[in-house]
């Protein structure tokens, strides 16, 4: 089965084709980073111009790639959210004039699922019951992956996502955006030890997050007492690696740390981690020398961004399931619960 995919959560417009949702025969991904760039962040009016500029040779490049024309293509699966509602739309309306061209099958997606089932794509048969993270610039929570499409919720963060904790201490440091590889980057030239964070703790849900404490902790280090965002910069460049190391080591511990202890807990017998911050090398070495016994599996570098191989990846266990797909009036989500099986996760 051939399976078109298609994602616009945020700022990157992306079409992929896959093959009975592991073979990736094609994966375009348009990046709007240089448009973002200035801003520091996401600007969502100018996300969606991008996207409507975008769609079309995205998808003609994804299926050229692929060699196939779009009467082959089997069905469509496209990412309906949680993300930005304008740039969702662009691509659910896509979605769904192709289903209408080409006589095929479409089916909605949750973003964040695929997040998950993007390091489960490479394995022949996953292994469950499993611990799932994700660790993203809009999200942060573990689950008990039961199966696909049956999830548990374990802990979520309590404000900010591990993603935009690094953005914004990034800005604070005076560092492009994306913040993650600017810190990760810097971090190689400092001591994490030449500063104390610590991570924030939350009272009776011992497997949520918080960074919000963390981020303020790193501002007054730099900036001094009851400082701004506006504030100088009260550091040397030389110790700005070292704030930039100490952050890391702390943010990516207090993952690390409970999602061991989760997974034990849990009776896990694999961890899947998936999202941007999933690429970062160090929390990788910090898996590994933490590592318990369990099984790690993390998604191939070019599926922890935002991607639609695993929007179509996903599409064929969804399509498997309903195999005539979503109805035409099928809205986007910005916000929408992860599990199909069970209510309230």
């Amino acid at each position: 089965m051939y399976i078109l995919g298609i994602e616009t959560t945020c700022d990157e417009t992306a079409s992929a084709v896959v093959k009975n949702g592991r073979e990736i025969l094609s994966n375009v991904v348009h990046s709007q980073t240089d448009l973002h760039k200035m801003f520091g962040g996401v600007f969502p009016e100018l996300a969606c111009r991008r996207h409507v500029d975008a769609i079309v040779p995205v998808i003609e490049q994804s299926l050229k790639e692929a060699g196939l024309s779009g009467e082959e293509i089997d069905a469509i699966a496209v990412a309906k959210g949680p993300g930005l509602i304008g740039a969702l739309l662009i691509g659910l309306n896509a979605a769904k004039a192709l289903s209408l061209a080409w006589n095929r099958p479409f089916v909605g997606i949750n973003h964040v699922e695929a997040h998950l089932y993007a390091a489960m794509m490479p394995l022949e048969t996953p292994l469950f019951p499993a611990l799932g993270v994700v660790i993203s610039g809009g999200h942060t929570f573990m689950v008990k992956i039961k199966s696909i499409g049956s999830y548990e919720m374990i802990g979520t963060t309590q404000d900010d996502a591990i993603g935009e904790a690094f953005d914004k201490v990034a800005a604070m440091l005076d560092l492009p955006y994306p913040g993650g590889p600017a810190i990760e980057k810097l971090a190689k030239q400092g001591n994490p030890s030449h500063f104390t964070f610590r991570a924030g703790h939350v009272k009776g849900q011992p497997y949520d997050f918080s960074f919000s404490g963390l981020k303020t902790n790193v501002l007054y280090t730099i900036k001094g007492a009851n400082a701004t965002k506006n504030s100088p910069l009260l550091i040397s460049e030389e110790k700005k690696a070292d704030v930039a190391a100490a952050f890391q080591e702390t943010a990516l511990l207090d993952i690390v740390h409970k999602t061991l202890r989760a997974a034990q807990e849990f009776d896990c017998c694999a961890i899947y981690c998936g999202g941007g911050v999933s690429n970062n090398h160090r929390l990788r070495e910090l898996f590994e020398h933490h590592q318990i016994g369990i099984p790690i599996f993390f998604p191939p570098r070019e599926l922890t961004q935002d991607n639609a191989a695993m929007i179509a990846g996903l599409g064929f266990h969804v399509l498997a399931e309903q195999p005539t797909g979503d109805r035409y009036d099928l809205e986007p989500l910005t916000r929408m619960p992860l599990s199909r099986h069970e209510p309230g996760c």
